[in-house]
């Protein structure tokens, strides 16, 4: 850190953390009935990350369900749910898959602007509710490859806490998971927390009529989007693996816009629980704050720190690309693609389990089940 006289005060422009927000919740003692009904991946790494998660849904005797796409495939998940003895199914996810879901107002809105999103993440993670849903799962938990998980047994018992939370996300014991931007504000010194995200969250995809937007921190999006109070609890743990946010610049790029809405929203929802965000006044100052957030850091780093410094000036200069017309009228956009989710929602079929669900909707030459799977 250099020495630099006193800049404005921090809680101005940015709010560090969120647990107000969240309520810290022991792990029950006992698990509910059923307990957790499957683990859902996303992923596009190669099938050495998942023998964690194959292994911890042995562990617990759940079915995890491999959404697959890029370095990964379907057949190599099912391959290391055979050797494990694992209950698995596997997709491979194409962009074609897109077409079985709504067209959201708010894709094209990204995409005209030039700030679309080439990752796959949102699509699977809505995929994997709309089969939730129609398999008649009430506890499902959202679980990304790079997420260790020390106590297995754990999950069957925080499951249940999730019939009185919109979401429970488990607590994060290892490496911090935040954007380049607040990873850079921890590493001058600021106090950066973390917060609960689709990493490690269970949901009842019954009862919740969110979706996930296709921008960086889709996850908050969907714990707004059900349009009641906020209610989300963080209960049990994992642990992140390490990463280098500011291995490449590009990384700050395809995360500004999505972290200066959602820091945007949830530093309004701090202090209230409901919010109004139709005026550009409102996105106007939200960008003035945070540009000068990321000035602040970039004053402050040293001579050392070269490679975070290009992350942020790269954050930066995207962040002059957005205004606040662009940020309300996505708000718009997303309002009126939550009313067309709910009402595509309405039109999914229930039925008795996955198999029975795929079939019907013609899904089920897309998914390969292992033994343990279909031995169930």
């Amino acid at each position: 850190m250099t020495n630099l006289p006193d800049l404005p005060d921090i809680g101005e422009l940015h709010h560090p953390s969120h647990a107000n927000l969240l309520d810290d919740e022991e792990i029950p003692d006992d698990p509910p009935a059923g307990g957790l009904d499957a683990i859902i991946v996303p992923t596009v790494s190669k099938s050495d990350a998942l023998q964690h998660v194959i292994q911890v849904g042995r562990k617990i005797d759940c079915p995890v369900v491999v959404l697959c796409s890029r370095d990964a495939s379907a057949e190599q998940a099912w391959r290391i749910a055979q050797h494990e003895g694992a209950a698995l199914m596997a997709m491979d996810v194409d962009p074609t898959f897109a077409k079985r879901l709504p067209t959201f107002a708010t894709d094209r809105h990204l995409r005209v602007g030039g700030f679309a999103s080439t990752s796959d993440l949102s699509l699977k993670r809505n995929l994997g509710l709309v089969l939730a849903r129609g398999s008649s799962w009430r506890r499902v938990l959202f679980l990304d490859d790079d997420i260790h998980i020390d106590e297995p047994r754990q999950l069957h018992r925080v499951a249940g806490l999730v019939d009185r939370y919109r979401a429970v996300g488990l607590a994060n014991h290892g490496f911090a998971d935040n954007s380049v931007v607040c990873h850079a504000y921890r590493a001058i010194g600021g106090e950066q927390d973390t917060f609960i995200g689709g990493g490690a969250m269970i949901v009842d995809p019954a009862r919740t009529r969110s979706f996930f937007p296709n921008i960086y921190n889709e996850d908050w999006f969907f714990l707004l989007g059900d349009g009641v109070r906020f209610t989300a609890a963080r209960a049990g743990t994992m642990r992140q693996r390490t990463y280098d946010p500011f291995s490449n610049p590009a990384r700050a790029v395809s995360e500004e816009l999505g972290d200066t809405l959602a820091e945007g929203l949830f530093y309004l929802l701090d202090g209230a629980d409901r919010f109004d965000v139709e005026g550009n006044a409102f996105w106007g100052y939200a960008l003035f704050r945070r540009r000068m957030f990321i000035d602040l850091i970039i004053n402050r780093t040293g001579p050392d720190g070269a490679r975070m410094r290009r992350s942020l000036l790269a954050a930066r200069g995207r962040s002059a690309e957005i205004t606040d017309g662009f940020c309300r009228d996505f708000v718009k956009l997303w309002r009126a693609d939550l009313r067309e989710w709910r009402d595509y929602l309405d039109w999914v079929p229930i039925v008795s389990g996955p198999e029975k669900f795929l079939h019907d909707i013609g899904m089920s030459h897309h998914v390969l089940f292992s033994s343990a799977f279909t031995e169930r």
